[in-house]
């Protein structure tokens, strides 16, 4: 098989070499994959985004794809892809990318480059995902595609989309997963270091990362404190020793600051690390204890109270 990765110019470096490094792995592993990189236009080099230049890269004129092909699209920086010209200035590579999905090749978007999907008109009717902070734009510009948000990537038959950046690592193993199985998906993953695989029913921003959009220092040390010691429990009395206030205080302002309470804020970090434990087959027992939960009866209890947040495939 061919797997193609376009280099558009200022390219997010981290959506294009983070999918092309792993299937140069799978190569190192023996599967039998041909690689090219290929230029928006006819250029034979581009400038990233962080300004590193992409050299050598060929025409995708030059390639005909096949339902046996994958083409990777990256995202790139904004101001070009909202260019009112930039349609009419990509068109020739528009309508190659229409001719290669039509003849079945994999068509896969990172981040931003679901924006180049969509102005091909590959979106229409298509669950797709794009960049968190791209949401409301993209809806608007292309009514057609069944955004589906807080998802980290998406399959929709050909059509592959993901959330941005890190998440075209997620995309790649879950490709290489359909095409050479599990087993060997799993040994890549290991053998760049990444043991937590993200699946398509992963949320795009972690609850580790949510409500963490403040500069209120002291809030910040408290979920600190909560997300690195789930195993044990913290009295509201002790976090609030721990940032120089009373208890009540540090209740109004964590409320005001994050806008959901600090029981809420733990239960959602119970449940996340309860899914990712479970998720690789850790004992219920072993997660309750883990999260800071007296049995395995009060972790099915919690994971029903957030039944809209846990995979399909995860069974109580």
């Amino acid at each position: 098989m061919r797997a193609f990765f376009l280099i558009p110019p200022e390219v997010q470096l981290l959506d294009i070499t983070g999918p092309a490094h792993l299937f140069y792995e799978a190569k190192e592993y023996g599967a039998n994959i041909e690689t090219h990189y290929l230029a928006m236009d006819h250029s034979a080099e581009e400038k990233s985004s962080a300004g590193l230049v992409l050299g050598q890269l060929k025409s995708f004129s030059d390639f005909t794809l096949t339902n046996h092909d994958l083409i990777f699209i990256p995202g790139l920086e904004s101001h070009l892809f909202f260019a009112p010209d930039f349609m009419e200035k990509y068109a020739s590579f528009f309508e190659w990318l229409k001719e290669q999905f039509k003849n079945g090749a994999k068509t896969c978007s990172v981040c931003t480059g679901a924006y180049i999907l969509g102005y091909a008109g590959l979106l229409n009717d298509k669950e797709c995902t794009t960049h968190w902070k791209y949401f409301e734009d993209f809806q608007k510009r292309f009514p057609q595609a069944k955004l589906l948000q807080d998802r980290l990537l998406i399959k929709d038959e050909n059509i592959y989309s993901s959330a941005g950046v890190a998440s075209g690592i997620d995309l790649s193993l879950f490709i290489l997963e359909e095409l050479f199985g599990s087993v060997f998906a799993s040994k890549i993953a290991k053998e760049v270091v990444i043991y937590l695989r993200r699946s398509p029913s992963d949320p795009q921003l972690s609850v580790f990362l949510q409500y963490r959009n403040h500069i209120e220092t002291r809030i910040h040390q408290v979920q600190d404190i909560l997300a690195q010691n789930l195993e044990d429990k913290s009295a509201i009395e002790d976090l609030a020793e721990k940032v120089h206030m009373s208890p009540r205080n540090l209740t109004r302002l964590f409320k005001k600051t994050t806008g959901t309470t600090i029981g809420h804020y733990l239960e959602k970090l119970r449940v996340e690390k309860a899914i990712q434990l479970l998720s690789k087959g850790e004992k219920v027992s072993a997660v309750s204890n883990a999260c800071g939960l007296k049995s395995a009866n009060q972790l099915r209890t919690l994971l029903k109270k957030h039944i809209d947040s846990l995979p399909s495939e995860l069974a109580l």
